[in-house]
């Protein structure tokens, strides 16, 4: 006899309910401080208002009104970054137990440090623009760099993160930056330092580790890695320099792997498509793969040529 829907229903909530009990790692139930990962984003895009002004609002922005746009913006920003942070930090399990409204205070004090960080930010993100421009031929204008680049959005994120991450901001920073991620398939951790003028070509699948201290003129291509040798100490190696050092004015190929806390890429070095690194590299040095030896397939000769019917470049000649 089969059961009746609502039976199974209830059964399944039953169910659902136990395991809710059962594994709590997954359940955020009964708190007062959950961070809306919407308004999140929502700040995250008015950051870029503010940081890229005329570019991104659905209006065209005036001179005259200039003054007003701009405060509107950042108070909107203050009163809801305030409330988020104050819940964040009331996820730290090092703080007292309470609830967010405890915490108002406090994170009123990092938003304002926050927010005076944003004229520096910008003066960074212009010379990232301005990298990109020149480092792209293919750019039309540095608007064509703002506009469109996923490179320059994973770097403005990360430079908007990486200010609260110093702030020592839980959660939210890692929430902007997989936001990027998500969108750009270039994941930087909001803890890597990154220099001036720093450009990532096409970007997918960039992936700049926790640690990596990156200086200033420096550009990745499409797939590299700035990653750590091993990571199975798991939280163990929390605050230990794991991701490797570049200093100024490197170029780092798509492809190329570069590991270790240890490994410093010294100034001016040129690090090939497909490299493995994993010790350091000397200033203004070139590092390349040997190109392997490459077989063509001429179908239309098979049987001239044996049963693979495999010629290499020189008998091509």
């Amino acid at each position: 006899m089969s059961t009746h829907p609502e039976q199974q229903m209830q059964g399944l909530v039953e169910s659902l309910l136990e395991s809710y009990k059962k594994y709590p790692i997954i359940s955020n139930i009964d708190s007062c401080s959950r961070i809306n990962r919407e308004v999140v984003l929502e700040i995250l895009e008015q950051l870029r208002y503010i940081v890229f002004p005329g570019y991104f609002e659905m209006r065209n922005l005036k001179s005259n009104s200039l003054s007003y746009h701009i405060g509107e913006i950042l108070e909107s920003i203050q009163y809801n970054l305030t409330k988020q942070v104050a819940r964040a930090l009331f996820h730290d399990p090092a703080k007292t137990p309470g609830c967010w409204e405890d915490g108002r205070e406090e994170s009123a004090e990092i938003v304002r440090e926050f927010l005076q960080t944003l004229p520096r930010v910008r003066e960074i993100l212009a010379t990232d623009v301005q990298a990109g421009y020149e480092g792209d031929p293919a750019a039309f204008n540095t608007d064509e760099v703002i506009l469109s680049y996923p490179g320059l959005y994973a770097i403005f994120t990360n430079r908007i993160a990486h200010e609260l991450h110093l702030l020592n901001v839980p959660l939210i920073p890692r929430m902007m930056t997989e936001y990027a991620h998500s969108l750009t398939g270039i994941d930087i951790h909001p803890g890597a330092t990154i220099g001036k003028y720093f450009f990532i070509d096409h970007g997918t699948g960039v992936v700049v580790g926790e640690t990596t201290q990156i200086g200033d003129n420096v550009k990745l291509y499409q797939g590299v890695t700035l990653g750590a040798l091993s990571t199975r100490g798991g939280q163990v190696l929390r605050n230990v320099k794991r991701h490797p050092t570049l200093e100024d004015n490197v170029t780092v190929y798509s492809g190329a792997s570069i590991l270790g806390g240890a490994t410093v890429i010294g100034t001016g070095a040129v690090i090939g498509s497909n490299a493995f690194i994993t010790a350091s590299v000397p200033a203004h040095t070139r590092v390349s793969i040997k190109n392997p030896e490459l077989q063509f397939k001429d179908r239309s000769r098979t049987a001239e040529l044996g049963q693979e019917g495999f010629f290499n470049r020189k008998e091509v000649d």
